[in-house]
């Protein structure tokens, strides 16, 4: 590894999705304002490129949130990088007024966030990985507030050390499989799907599984009941079929900024509340017109006399096995029904995601991180962890944070905003006196939203 521990940054970002991405257009916007404003950035990500959810690109697919839910119109509704600042800059601006919808097809929102991040591209690098953050040794003053992170090149070029002053992480969520389920050729999670259908012949699928009772179960379910036309589509929902999802004007305010504060500012019972109330804003539930396009399929079978699309409801996946070039799975009805197995050529688990855990990247560093009584990191409000006394550098948090923050930590709901709320949080931390008693340059005046 060729050491360059000389490479001094304000902010480095350790993965680089929707949420980095914001965050790197705020600090880009905060810097215009002036040089004396200027924030020091690196972001590293393992992929080779950028890339958000392209396995589920699913055609015709639409985002569940407004066009004005961006990565920057919360925070500043003057930004040169909104969602409609692209539309204008692509020239299909009154094309999309025309269309009168609130919600762009997923891959038109994925065309904007590859158009913002080229813009940015000066502060990302792309095919390198964090593979550990620790304290700068010594004990000089000037070292007190700084992060040594070693980095690794997914390509296999020599690697590199950086040092931060403050680290966001946003490694973003981590696939679930069902218990006793690995991943494999004829066995999939939904984050792989595209990528993997595309390998596949699909004259091999003759009989397909998805499970699992949400928005990407319904939708890869779809999915394969319209592309493969001989085959016979089973969907395997742990609920008695699929929930709608609330999209209401007042349970949408469960996203609202004013929201997050009552959250984190509320007591263990109004916590509780919100997740009671509100889970299903997000939490194993379908847009309506999925599912009525799923119903409408599977009542057109009924009126052909063919069963092609099944729902096995109240059922779940306890175990996957090969039986020759089939996949046998192990389905159990309730909670204590018999277990029977059947035989598939394909098994899609869309059984969503763990939250993103940093424990092990940060190795040792973590004994200076604060946890709550049941375990967890303790998060102030500006998504940074609370850390030792003597700990003055700034590891904040892009997700894993649904414990303090509520249901927004690991949606698109509120980047914008929460992005403006760390940049404003480094700039006040900067401008503190450090260990040394001096005083760090101060960026600016004001909050920056």
């Amino acid at each position: 590894m060729s050491s360059r521990e000389n490479e001094i940054y304000d902010v480095v970002g350790i993965g680089f999705g929707p949420s980095n991405l914001s965050l790197a257009i705020a600090l880009k916007e905060f810097g215009a304002r002036g040089p004396e404003n200027g924030i020091s950035s690196l972001f590293f990500e393992r992929q080779p490129s950028f890339g958000w959810h392209r396995n589920m690109l699913l055609p015709s697919a639409t985002m569940q949130i407004s066009f004005l839910k961006d990565l920057v119109t919360f925070r500043n509704p003057t930004s040169s990088f909104s969602f409609v600042a692209y539309l204008h800059a692509s020239g299909r601006l009154p094309q999309f007024v025309n269309n009168q919808d609130f919600f762009p097809t997923r891959q038109e929102f994925h065309q904007y966030l590859e158009w913002a991040q080229a813009r940015v591209a000066d502060s990302i690098v792309y095919g390198s990985e964090v593979t550990s953050i620790r304290r700068q040794p010594g004990t000089a003053p000037e070292l007190s507030d700084r992060l040594l992170l070693e980095v690794a090149d997914t390509a296999g070029r020599p690697g590199r050390m950086v040092q931060a002053r403050n680290v966001v992480i946003s490694t973003g969520l981590v696939p679930s499989m069902p218990e006793g389920t690995e991943r494999d050729e004829r066995v999939w999670h939904s984050s792989e799907f595209l990528e993997k259908y595309r390998r596949t012949d699909p004259g091999q699928l003759r009989r397909v599984a998805v499970a699992g009772a949400g928005q990407s179960a319904a939708e890869i379910t779809r999915f394969l009941y319209d592309e493969l036309p001989h085959a016979e589509v089973c969907a395997i929902v742990p609920s008695y079929g699929y929930s709608v999802a609330d999209d209401t004007p007042f349970a949408n305010q469960i996203f609202d900024l004013r929201a997050v504060d009552e959250y984190y500012f509320g007591t263990e019972q109004t916590r509780e509340a919100f997740w009671r109330y509100h889970r299903n804003t997000n939490y194993s539930v379908v847009d309506d017109e999925v599912i009525r396009d799923l119903y409408r399929r599977s009542y057109d079978d009924d009126v052909r006399g063919v069963s092609r699309l099944q729902f096995l409801n109240l059922t779940r996946v306890t175990g996957v096995k090969r039986a020759g070039t089939e996949t046998r799975v192990s389905l159990q009805e309730g909670s204590d029904g018999e277990v029977r197995e059947l035989d598939f050529d394909l098994l899609v688990c869309a059984t969503g995601y763990n939250a993103m855990e940093p424990t092990d990247l940060l190795g040792d560093l973590d004994r200076y991180c604060l946890r709550d009584e049941s375990g967890r990191y303790r998060v102030e409000r500006d998504y940074r962890i609370v850390t030792a006394p003597d700990m003055r550098c700034g590891i904040y948090l892009q997700g894993g944070t649904e414990h303090t923050h509520g249901l927004t930590s690991s949606l698109l709901s509120n980047i914008a905003v929460r992005s403006g709320e760390i940049v404003d949080s480094i700039v006040a931390r900067r401008a503190e006196p450090n260990d040394g008693g001096t005083v760090l340059a101060e960026a600016g005046k004001g909050t920056f939203r």
